[in-house]
C-alpha cells in the first residue's frame, strides 16, 4: 500500500465519463481553495472524436479537452496521475483496468456501486502487485487537498465544512453520505479536515480503512485520525491489528455504526452491499469493543463522536502537538446564470423570441396545445397550420379549408420551374435537402407566389367597391398584371378543377364568400379579353383566405391586413409545394437505380 499523501494541491486528474456537475464542482473547489491551476486535466468520453468542453473556474471560462480513449489522455497529460471513473457498473472494470495499466496513473476512484465482485477482486491484485491506489467501488470519493468528484456536495456545504483550506484531521470512512455528515461534525469540533476518504460500501472496496489510517500516520500534517466503520466484514480489525503493533500511533477516534442490528432476530442489511449482520465478530458492538481495546476512543453512541472528537482535539492543542489552521477568506464563486435566474436575482434579455411553441415543460406545444391532445383529438394538419402561424385554434371547417389547399396544390406536374429544379438537381446526384431548396427557390409572382398579392389586389378593390372594369384597366394603365387571373393551359372552356373544388366547398361551408364573388367577376370581365385569363387556384386561395379571415370571427380587421402583407398565404403554396419537389427528388433518385425499377414505371410523364 503507497504510504503518505496520495493528494496535493498540484495534483490533477483525467475525468472519466463526462458529467457537467462534478466536473464543475470540482473546478469550483480548485478556486476557492487557491488553486491556480484545474485539477480537471482531460476528460475521456469513449467514441468520442476529441474536442472540447467549456467550463468556469472561478469567472474565467476556460475549455478542458475531451478524448475519445484513455490510452490518448494519459499519452497526452503525462502529469495527471488520478484516474476518476463515472463509468457505469457494467464497464467500470474494464476502463479501471486501462487506467491501472497506465504508468502514469497512481490512484483510480471508481464510483460506480455493484462492480461485479471478482472484478473488483482482480482489480484489487492489480493495484496492490503494481504499487497503486484504488478508492471504491460505490464510493463518493474524498476530499482534501484535492477533491474527488460530488464529495462534500455543494459549494455553500464546502465553504462551511471549512475544506478550502487544510485542517489537522485524516478522515476514513466506508459510506458517502456519512462521510457529508462527519465533514460537518469535524469543521464544528476542529480546525477541520486535511484529508477524507469514503472508500465505499462494496463487500470488498478496493483499499480498506486500516490502509488510509497508515497512510495517515505518515503525513506529517494529520495531528489526529477520525474512524466511522459499519457493521459487516471484518475490515475494523485490520485497524486493530495496525493500533496493536504500533505502526499508528496518533490519536484514533473511531465509531463503528449499525449497533442496532442486535436488536432484530434475523440478518440485517443496511444499504451497502457489504453492511449486513452476520456472526458476532461482524458486529458493531464486537468492532467498537475491539477497536477501544486496541487503544482508540470509541465512545457510547454516535451521539457521542462529535464529543469524543472535540475533546481529543483539545487535548492535542493544549499539549502543544496541534496549532489549529487559520481560517482563510476563500474568493467568491460568481453563481451560474440558470441558478440566479431561478433564485430571481438576475434579469436575462432573451437572444431569440417565439410565441409560437414552447419544449421546456413535460411535453412540447404548439401555442399552448400538448403534442398528447394533438396526437388523441380531433387534429389535422390545418389545425398544426392554424396553431402555428396564425396562434388559435379555427373553426373546423377552415383548419379542412387549409388542409384541402394543401393537397391541391403538392404538385403540378414537372414542367414547372419548381418542379424541373428539383429534378435537374437530383439526377445531379445531389441530396435531398438542396434538391427541395433548388425548387423552392424558384417560387415567386411567376409560380405560386402570386397568392399573396392576388389578395392584395382583391381586398384593396373589393373594400373600395371598384367595379371588375376599373380595377382591371386601372393595373393595365399602371403595367400590373393581375394575379391571380391568367393560366397556360386553363381556358373558359377547360376550367381547372382544383379551383372549381375550392369554390364549392367554400360556397357550402364559408358564413361568406364575398371576396370569392368579386374575383369571379373580375374573370368574367377579363374572359371578355382572352379565354385564358381565368381565375386560376393562386387566385381563388387568395380570394378564398381573405373571406376566411373576414368572415370566421377569429381575426380583426388589423390582423387580416397583417396576414397579408407579411406573407402567410404564400407560405402555404411552399408548404403545399415541398411535397411535391420531394417527390420528384426522391422519383428521379429511385428511377436511377434499375434494380428497382417497375414495369409502369417504363411509361414515364416528361417534359
Amino acid at each position: 500500500m503507497v504510504l503518505g499523501q496520495l493528494f496535493s494541491p498540484q495534483t490533477q486528474a483525467i475525468f472519466f465519463n463526462w458529467k457537467e456537475k462534478p466536473v464543475q464542482r470540482m473546478l469550483d473547489f480548485d478556486y476557492v481553495c487557491g488553486r491556480e491551476t484545474p485539477s480537471v486535466a482531460a476528460i475521456v468520453q469513449p467514441g468520442s472524436s476529441g474536442g472540447f468542453q467549456k467550463l468556469f473556474f472561478g469567472k474565467a471560462e476556460i475549455a478542458i479537452p475531451v478524448y475519445g480513449s484513455t490510452a490518448e489522455a494519459t499519452r497526452k497529460h503525462p502529469k495527471a496521475d488520478v484516474f476518476i471513473n463515472y463509468a457505469s457498473f457494467r464497464s467500470a472494470y474494464e476502463s479501471s483496468l486501462e487506467a491501472l495499466k497506465a504508468a502514469t496513473i497512481r490512484v483510480v476512484a471508481i464510483i460506480a456501486e455493484g462492480v461485479p465482485e471478482k472484478d473488483t477482486k482482480h482489480l484489487i491484485a492489480y493495484a496492490r502487485a503494481n504499487n497503486k491506489v484504488i478508492i471504491g467501488p460505490a464510493t463518493v470519493g474524498g476530499a482534501g487537498a484535492f477533491k474527488i468528484g460530488d464529495t462534500a456536495g455543494t459549494l455553500d456545504n464546502i465553504l462551511a465544512c471549512k475544506l478550502h483550506r487544510p485542517g489537522s484531521v485524516g478522515f476514513v470512512s466506508k459510506s458517502g453520505g456519512m462521510s457529508n455528515e462527519m465533514y460537518n461534525v469535524l469543521a464544528r469540533a476542529t480546525d477541520g479536515l486535511y484529508e477524507g476518504i469514503a472508500i465505499g460500501g462494496d463487500t470488498f472496496p478496493g483499499s480498506t480503512l486500516s490502509d488510509h489510517c497508515l497512510r495517515y500516520e505518515h503525513v506529517p500534517a494529520i495531528k489526529m485520525i477520525v474512524v466511522l466503520g459499519e457493521l459487516g466484514g471484518r475490515d475494523e480489525y485490520g485497524l486493530v491489528e495496525a493500533m496493536k503493533a504500533e505502526a499508528i500511533t496518533k490519536p484514533v477516534v473511531a465509531w463503528v455504526s449499525g449497533t442496532c442490528a442486535k436488536l432484530f432476530k434475523s440478518e440485517v442489511q443496511f444499504g451497502h452491499a457489504g453492511a449486513r449482520s452476520g456472526g458476532d465478530l461482524d458486529s458493531a458492538q464486537a468492532k467498537n469493543a475491539a477497536l477501544r481495546d486496541a487503544g482508540a476512543l470509541v465512545p457510547e453512541s454516535f451521539e457521542g463522536l462529535e464529543g469524543a472528537i472535540r475533546s481529543t482535539y483539545q487535548r492535542l492543542v493544549q499539549s502543544g502537538v496541534l496549532i489549529p489552521a487559520k481560517d482563510v477568506e476563500p474568493p467568491p464563486i460568481p453563481q451560474d446564470l440558470a441558478s440566479a435566474v431561478a433564485a430571481g436575482k438576475v434579469r436575462v434579455p432573451t437572444h431569440i423570441v417565439s410565441t409560437i411553441c414552447d419544449d421546456r415543460g413535460d411535453e412540447p406545444t404548439y401555442y399552448g396545445v400538448t403534442m398528447s391532445e394533438l396526437i388523441e383529438g380531433d387534429y389535422g394538419v390545418g389545425d398544426v397550420i392554424s396553431l402555428l402561424w396564425f396562434k388559435r385554434k379555427l373553426p373546423k371547417y377552415a383548419s379542412k379549408f387549409i388542409e384541402m389547399c394543401v393537397m391541391l396544390c403538392a404538385d403540378h406536374g414537372p414542367c414547372v420551374s419548381g418542379a424541373h429544379n428539383a429534378i435537374v438537381t437530383s439526377r445531379a446526384g445531389k441530396d435531398l435537402v438542396s434538391c427541395l431548396v433548388s425548387g423552392l427557390l424558384t417560387i415567386g409572382p411567376r409560380f405560386g407566389g402570386a397568392i399573396d398579392d392576388a389578395a392584395r389586389l382583391f381586398k384593396a378593390a373589393c373594400d373600395a367597391g371598384q367595379s371588375p372594369q376599373d380595377f382591371v384597366e386601372g393595373l393595365k394603365k399602371k403595367g400590373i398584371r393581375v394575379s391571380g387571373i391568367g393560366h397556360r393551359i386553363k381556358s373558359k372552356d377547360n376550367r381547372d378543377k382544383r379551383v372549381e373544388l375550392l369554390q364549392n366547398y367554400a360556397r357550402k361551408f364559408f358564413p361568406s364568400t364575398r371576396y370569392l364573388e368579386y374575383a369571379v367577376s373580375v374573370e368574367s370581365y377579363t374572359l371578355q379579353k382572352a379565354p385564358n385569363l381565368v381565375l386560376n387556384v393562386d387566385g381563388c386561395i387568395g380570394a378564398l383566405f381573405l373571406d376566411l379571415l373576414a368572415s370566421s370571427g377569429c381575426f380583426t380587421e388589423a390582423e387580416a391586413v397583417q396576414i397579408v402583407e407579411i406573407g402567410y398565404l404564400n407560405a402555404l403554396f411552399v408548404v403545399a409545394r415541398s411535397i411535391g419537389l420531394v417527390g420528384h427528388a426522391l422519383d428521379q433518385k429511385r428511377l436511377q437505380q434499375p434494380l428497382y425499377r417497375h414495369p409502369w414505371e417504363d411509361v414515364l410523364y416528361t417534359s
